[in-house]
């Protein structure tokens, strides 16, 4: 190898040497960028970085870390700086050898005896191609944006027209438009609710800025937060849990919930306390939700969630972000987070999903929920999702399921969270608060105003409640019952401690 280089060099310096001789013009300070193509190569080598532009940059807003170039940029900027010495063969001859040497030899500075600059580095072939899958990946997800509007928490917010969101991809809803919204919400049982309309509870409406009518705001996905996932075809999708049991300590992930089964269920409801728990590790995190559960615990499992998470690998922090997440194949190959595939159909245009929730609640002082409700429209079937007290998100076409086409068999409240168990003992992510449940209102974090929705649209109470915690001694449980919040349970925990190693 060592010689193959120190030929090619050899002809490099030849080749310059009959430049200079022929009193060849020399190449202009400046370096014009044109688009590479396999007919032209660009007449300079530029080594520059690239600048960037805050509103659309996409790097992970809290890293120290320089902002790393996007997957096209960094394709580009590799076609831009091949030399050309007035013989463009042999300069596409040259940096094919040195991109096909790179996969054996990462050239992190310069060939001894070469004039490559130094710390110029060439990527890896398989490098580019993954790079390259990536890029179409947003392109794909990332759709055309009417107005675009920069979060203060350094999220980009894309007003995309409602026909053009993802959801739309799908082969069914292809050339159609969102629904209306449902004529017949359920019959709500008032006594108790203390829920108010609420529409700037989300970082990104500080400014007081919204979406258009006639559009829906979506979280851009940055190539930071692809390139975090395990692979692109994980991404924005929850690991899954071998084997799907109401025990699921096997898999990673803990609970500590509240549910009902036994009975046919349209619905649910529940007022959920926002905190922002500490995660330990990148991929792991901590989540409280409703869940909406139908089928077996084995492939054929249905859910609709929603609720409040705190994901480092799917968004680059610890803030706690108003999710939603679906499956019908027990989180094997359908469903996703939030708008990242064909699935759940946004129509509100103030909300967006996957954006970060302020305020939260602290620690003794004053604590914050917001009101979630999911159920099935009686007329068309799809299941709609509802913050406070009349917010439309949108809806999940039934189509989406099996099971859940018809109705849910099971209807869960609580938390959980996913357990690598980092140095080999259990994690210190946080559940709820990070408190135990005994510790009470303003230290654990709560669920109130449990219900459910019955066959004829109605909201009521919960009966043949069961409680479960996988690890009490880590993250547990405590339901209750009164005029002010109906069945309502505190939850959560620390995780590791002297009883939880």
């Amino acid at each position: 190898m060592d010689m193959e280089i120190q030929k090619l060099d050899s002809l490099l310096r030849l080749h310059l040497q009959n430049d200079t001789n022929n009193n060849q013009p020399k190449q202009p300070s400046t370096c014009p960028h044109p688009s590479p193509t396999t007919e032209q190569l660009p007449q300079c080598f530029q080594t520059q970085p690239a600048s960037s532009n805050p509103a659309t940059s996409t790097s992970s807003k809290h890293m120290h870390n320089p902002i790393p170039l996007s997957s096209s940029t960094i394709i580009s900027k590799f076609h831009s700086t091949r030399p050309t010495f007035g013989l463009p063969l042999f300069g596409s001859v040259f940096v094919t050898f040195l991109l096909v040497s790179s996969v054996i030899i990462p050239i992190d500075g310069a060939i001894p005896g070469s004039l490559l600059p130094v710390n110029q580095t060439f990527p890896t072939s398989a490098h580019l191609r993954r790079l390259t899958r990536v890029n179409a990946h947003l392109k794909k997800i990332n759709k055309p944006a009417v107005k675009t509007i920069q979060s203060p928490d350094g999220d980009v917010i894309d007003c995309v027209l409602s026909h053009l969101q993802p959801a739309f991809d799908h082969p069914e809803l292809r050339g159609k438009k969102p629904m209306q919204p449902p004529e017949l919400r359920p019959k709500r049982n008032v006594s108790g609710e203390a829920d108010t309309e609420k529409d700037r509870f989300q970082i990104w409406r500080d400014n007081g800025e919204s979406c258009p009518e006639g559009t829906v705001p979506i979280r851009r996905t940055s190539e930071a937060d692809i390139l975090r996932a395990s692979s692109i075809k994980r991404f924005g999708r929850k690991l899954a849990k071998r084997p799907v049991r109401r025990d699921s300590t096997s898999s990673g992930h803990e609970h500590a919930v509240v549910f009902v089964n036994g009975e046919q269920y349209f619905g649910a409801k529940a007022s959920i306390n926002v905190w922002a728990p500490r995660v330990v590790d990148q991929y792991e995190f901590s989540l409280s939700q409703v869940w909406l559960i139908s089928g077996s615990f084995g492939n054929d499992l249905n859910t609709i969630e929603a609720g409040w998470q705190v994901s480092p690998e799917l968004y680059g922090d610890n803030y706690p972000r108003f999710f939603t997440y679906w499956t019908t194949d027990a989180y094997q190959a359908t469903g996703c987070y939030n708008l990242l595939c064909s699935g759940f159909i946004q129509t509100n245009t103030k909300i967006a999903m996957g954006a970060a929730i302020s305020p939260r609640s602290s620690y003794g002082g004053r604590q914050f929920d917001i009101g979630v409700m999911v159920w099935k429209d009686p007329k068309h079937g799809n299941w709609w999702l509802e913050l406070g007290s009349g917010i439309l998100i949108g809806y999940w076409p039934s189509f989406l399921f099996t099971h859940l086409r018809s109705h849910a068999d099971m209807v869960q409240f609580g938390g959980e969270i996913v357990n690598t168990r980092p140095s080999r003992s259990h994690t210190s992510t946080q559940m709820g608060s990070g408190r135990f449940a005994e510790e009470g209102f303003g230290k654990a974090s709560y669920f109130r105003n449990l219900q459910v929705v019955d066959w004829d649209n109605n909201l009521l109470p919960l009966k043949n409640i069961h409680l479960l915690a996988d690890h009490p001694s880590c993250y547990d449980i405590k339901q209750g019952q009164n005029g002010a919040w109906g069945t309502y349970f505190y939850y959560g925990g620390p995780g590791r401690n002297v009883r939880c190693p």
